[in-house]
This record gives structure tokens, C-alpha cells and sequence, in this order.
């Protein structure tokens, strides 16, 4: 396509306003719902003007940007007018064109007021391309857009000309961080510490962060252990023109990763079964409820599917019908005209980990406020923060009672409730029994203080090389620890802890014991003898979800220990794999159960 070509093609397109828009949900993981949509542009389908680079390079080239923008921004919202897409509508504005002569003020806002959108639910996206000279002028017409109640977003941050700078001038009230340091970020721990700093950074400017490309639910985990909330990307919906979000769907897609924590257990004990109301009850009809329940804070108010679109605070619907002549004007109106649409939906299926930091997140949410209940979308109940703050209270003094005094590790009583919820979630797992070789000679010929070294910088190893989204480290007692590892690459972790270790203990070593590679220490007998230097021994042993129904917790921990003994007869480091549980699933007779097999990997 020769350039006269290519602008008369960017002309027909802009006088038959042939622009198409998709729209890409925007989710907040904690809420497990749809909280935007970004709207994208694209040109007519025959067209080499399609795709969006070459469409807006294409009026960039030939002046034509802002004209191309307003149709865009045209479209968009009548679209998403049309189909009545919840939650707020993100729309890409080149900061260029902003800056453009032919631009001009308040077009925007007519358009919204014209489809009966009001500007708080839009958020203008800047989506820079070109180096910005002029950074004065910009601010100028952002807070423009910010009087008429308009939101900023800074897109693709870190891929920029300038991202950072515009950040830290123009304070916008969302940042996307570019999808570069999305992909892959559960393989790349420099990405990782990428988004930590940015999130840092937006908490301290009090800028909502939005991590856009994602596209495998490793990287999800990631992003939510590590504290972003909004998300975007393939794996959780594709840009299209008539988007169909599936609640069910959506929540299973987010609750991919189940965590063998304590604090993430469900919160159906918080259920407070509370009854909704239809959107269609009369105001006067809701008073009337909250004055039969004095006790009742909040109220869920329902579609005619069962479904929550708002609630109604008791403090609230009474200030307002405390105002002149509200009874005359509200009291026979239905409740839908004065209910909170911005209300807390909480799935049953959410841990209270997650629900804790989802009401600390949420500004406008008080402790004392009640939040909704739903399972797969449909009202069940209310629930309350204070409830939430106090189990979570409960939860933790409980594991600092049981936890290991030097390592601080969840003792023996976490781990047997782990394997118990591991066995009623019938998941697969590999439980390691690792336990140190010599260590009560050298803790003799050390000190029990190196000996504390060696423990404590041991669990500090286990932590970091286990995913604390997927496995549990736990501390049976003395140089013996617990895991339970989800994590499919679990052998080269085990083989990582190995290396680690000996690197660890060169440093605790004397020199003459090092060049040895061992030390003279008495044995249990009491005899002096040389003894090699510190080693790990894992007995592993594999669990099927299969084979749960079959097998308790002290099935599981004999074996494991069994495999543990089985490592110990190797020298040097070594892993013990136990088939204990496939022999247990069979039909032999009960003799033929006991028998041990392990093989050494």
C-alpha cells in the first residue's frame, strides 16, 4: 500500500466511521468479579488498516490522530452503552493527541452525556508512542479531564518513552504495568522484584496497579501472593466485541491454586444467613424490616435471579430519610433507587486470608460494615469484617501456640491438620520427611548454639525454596522437618535445598574438618569415630487424591518416616521414594500391605 493509497483508506475509514470495538474484562482477583472493561479499536476486517499499531500509526503519519481518537472514543462508548457492561470503561487516549490543535475540549464528556454515562465510571488510559516534549501542556489538559470526573491510568508502564517521569508528574489513579514483566514472572524473580518496587511505589502514591498479559495461572498466583488485585489478560477473558463473562467460570479460573495454609480455609463459618430483598421492594417496606431486627446492619438486595446488585446500610437509609421531605419523596419508591451499587461481594469459596485483605483494601469498608455472601453469583449471606479480623486473630495466636519455639515453624499439631486437609481435598502431593545426617555428633562437638545456626538457617532455606502458595513446611521437632509439596517441579527444589545447604554449611565448618570432609565426634554409644559432614536425607513419599479415602494422616506420617530410614542407609545426601501408598490402594491381604518398598533417586 503506497502512502496516498493509506490515507485515502484512514479517510474512507473516518467518514464512514468504519471503527469496530472489543472490550477486555478487567477482574479483581479478591472480589472475584469484573470491575472494568478496556476498550479496543480496530479497523474494518478487509482491510491492511486492521490491526490497531498500523490503523493509529497510520493517522499518527498522516495527522489524523485526533479525529481518529474521537470516532474510537465515539464507538466505545455507544457500545458499551449498548450492551450494559458493568463497572468502569477504559478508554486509550495518546497523550499526543491531547496536545493536537485540532483538539478539542469537552467532547468527551458530551458524548457520555449524550448516552447517559456519567464520568466517574470512565478512566482515560494513556497509551504513549511517541516521546512527549512538552509535559506542562499535558498536565493541563489531564486535569481538565480530572475536574469534569474523569480517572488516569498510565499504560504499558516500564515500556514507555517516559513512563516513570509521567508517573511521578502527572499522579494517576491507575498504573497497568506492561505485560513484559507479566510473562513469565512465576519463571523470573528480576521481574518479580519489578512488580514488588512498582507496587510499593503505587501504594505510597495511593495509584490502583493493574497487571495486564496474563495468560497462565502460574503467573495469577504470582501477582496475587504478592499483593496486585486487578488483572487482565487471556487467561481470565479475550477482547471481544460482545464479551460473555462467566461467573462460575471466572471464580474457577481465579481459584486454580489452593493453599495449604490454616488462614486460607473457606469462610462458610463467618455465614450469617440473612435474608435479601427484591430490587423492587418498597423503601418504606425495608425500614419497616430494619426496625423488626435491631440488630441488623445490612441489607442484600437482589434481581429476580437471586443474584446481589447492591445493599442498603442501616446508617445510611436513615440519614437519608431523615432529610426534608424524603418520606414523601422515597418512602414508595422500590429500594433499587437508593442502594449501593459499590457493595462487597465476597465468594463462600474464599479463604480468610483473602477476604482479610480484601476489606483492608477497600477504603470506603469499615470493620463494623457487613459484606455479601455469594456462591457461584447467587446470595447466600452476610458476613462481618469484625468476625473476619477476629478469626484471623484466633487463627494466628493458635499457630504461634503450636509452632516450633526455635525455628518457628508450624509444629506438629499444624502438620497433622495439614495432611488432614490435604487428604479431605484429595489432592496429589509429595510429603518429604527431611531429617540431617550427624547432626548430634556435630551439635555435640559444635555446640548446641552452632547446632541452633544450622536448624535455623536450614527452615530458612525451606521456606524460600518452597512455594508458599503450594506447599507447606512444617517442624516435627529437633533436626526433623515436614513438607508437603503441590509444586510439580518438587525434585529440583529438593536437589536446589541440597545445593543451598552445603554452601550454607562451609561457612559453620572448621577449616581442618572441611579439608577432612569429616570430624571425630562420639556416636550414640558414646565411642569416638569419624563422622562425614552434614547431609540431608528425604524420605518422600508420593500421595495420589485417588488414594485418600484410603489412608489417614498417621498412615501418611509412619510412611514417611519409613522412606526417611530408607534415605538415612545412604551415604551423602539422598532421596528415599515410597510406593507405601500404591500397595496400600490394592486388595492384598493385610501382611502383604506392611511390606516397604522404596527406591532411591
Amino acid at each position: 500500500m503506497t502512502v496516498s493509497e493509506q490515507r485515502q483508506a484512514l479517510l474512507n475509514i473516518l467518514n464512514r466511521g468504519a471503527i469496530s470495538s472489543l472490550f477486555q474484562p478487567i477482574v479483581s482477583s479478591l472480589e472475584q468479579r469484573v470491575i472494568g472493561y478496556e476498550a479496543l479499536s480496530r479497523g474494518p476486517s478487509n482491510s491492511p488498516l486492521h490491526s490497531p499499531l498500523t490503523l493509529f500509526a497510520a493517522a499518527r503519519y498522516h495527522g489524523m490522530l485526533t479525529e481518529l481518537e474521537m470516532l474510537c472514543r465515539s464507538h466505545a462508548i455507544d457500545r458499551f452503552c449498548a450492551l450494559r457492561l458493568p463497572g468502569k470503561l477504559f478508554l486509550n487516549v495518546s497523550p499526543e493527541s491531547l496536545l493536537e490543535q485540532q483538539h478539542y475540549s469537552g467532547g468527551t464528556l458530551a458524548m457520555l452525556e449524550a448516552k447517559g454515562l456519567t464520568p466517574d465510571r470512565v478512566v482515560i488510559e494513556l497509551t504513549e508512542q511517541a516521546p512527549i516534549e512538552d509535559l506542562n501542556l499535558l498536565q493541563t489538559a489531564l486535569h481538565h479531564y480530572r475536574d469534569m470526573g474523569f480517572s488516569i491510568a498510565l499504560d504499558d508502564l516500564g515500556a514507555g518513552y517516559s513512563s516513570l517521569r509521567l508517573w511521578s508528574e502527572l499522579h494517576p489513579e491507575y498504573v497497568k504495568i506492561d505485560r513484559h514483566f507479566v510473562d513469565g514472572i512465576h519463571q523470573d524473580p528480576i521481574k518479580r522484584e519489578f512488580v514488588v518496587s512498582i507496587l510499593q511505589m503505587a501504594n505510597a502514591s495511593r495509584a490502583q496497579v493493574i497487571a495486564e498479559g496474563i495468560e497462565q495461572p502460574e503467573e495469577l498466583a504470582v501477582l496475587e501472593e504478592i499483593g496486585i488485585d486487578w488483572v487482565q489478560g487471556y487467561w481470565l477473558g479475550r477482547p471481544a466485541s460482545v464479551p460473555e463473562i462467566n461467573p462460575e467460570l471466572l471464580a474457577e479460573r481465579l481459584n486454580q491454586r489452593k493453599s495449604t495454609s490454616s488462614d486460607d480455609a473457606p469462610i462458610h463459618s463467618l455465614l450469617l444467613p440473612v435474608a435479601g430483598l427484591n430490587e423492587n421492594t418498597l423503601v418504606q417496606n425495608v425500614l419497616a424490616f430494619f426496625q423488626q431486627q435491631p440488630t441488623l446492619n445490612t441489607l442484600a438486595i437482589l434481581d429476580d435471579h437471586q443474584r446481589p446488585i447492591g445493599a442498603v446500610q442501616r446508617h445510611a437509609l436513615s440519614q437519608t430519610m431523615l432529610k426534608p421531605f424524603a418520606q414523601e419523596i422515597y418512602s414508595r419508591k422500590p429500594i433499587r433507587k437508593l442502594m449501593d451499587t459499590d457493595c462487597l461481594l465476597v465468594d463462600i469459596r474464599q479463604s480468610l486470608q483473602r477476604v482479610s485483605r480484601l476489606l483492608t483494601s477497600r477504603a470506603r469498608q469499615r470493620l463494623e460494615d457487613d459484606f455479601i455472601i455469594i456462591d457461584q453469583g447467587v446470595y447466600k449471606g452476610l458476613g462481618r469484617g469484625i468476625d473476619v479480623l477476629r478469626q484471623i486473630t484466633e487463627l494466628k495466636l493458635q499457630q504461634a501456640r503450636h509452632a516450633n519455639p526455635l525455628t518457628l515453624l508450624p509444629g506438629n499439631i499444624p502438620i497433622q491438620q495439614c495432611l488432614e486437609r490435604l487428604l479431605e481435598q484429595q489432592e496429589d502431593a509429595q510429603l518429604c520427611y527431611v531429617d540431617l545426617d550427624n547432626f548430634k555428633p556435630f551439635n555435640d562437638l559444635y555446640g548446641y548454639g552452632k547446632g541452633d545456626e544450622v536448624l535455623l538457617a536450614l527452615a530458612q532455606l525451606l521456606r524460600e525454596l518452597c512455594d508458599p502458595q503450594k506447599d507447606f513446611v512444617g517442624h516435627i521437632g529437633g533436626d526433623d522437618f515436614m513438607l508437603v509439596m503441590r509444586s510439580k517441579d518438587w525434585r529440583q527444589r529438593l536437589n536446589q535445598l541440597d545445593q543451598r545447604f552445603q554452601q550454607l554449611c562451609l561457612t559453620l565448618y572448621r577449616p581442618e574438618h572441611i579439608e577432612d570432609q569429616g570430624f571425630s565426634a562420639p556416636d550414640r554409644e558414646g565411642n569416638w569415630r569419624k563422622h562425614d559432614l552434614l547431609n540431608l536425607s528425604i524420605g518422600v513419599l508420593q500421595l495420589r487424591g485417588q488414594h485418600a479415602e484410603k489412608i489417614d494422616p498417621a498412615y501418611l506420617a509412619e510412611h514417611a518416616s519409613r522412606a526417611k530410614h530408607d534415605a538415612k542407609k545412604i551415604r551423602g545426601f539422598s532421596i528415599a521414594l515410597s510406593n507405601a501408598l500404591q500397595l496400600a490402594s490394592t486388595e492384598q491381604a493385610p501382611e502383604q500391605k506392611e511390606d516397604h518398598h522404596c527406591q532411591i533417586i
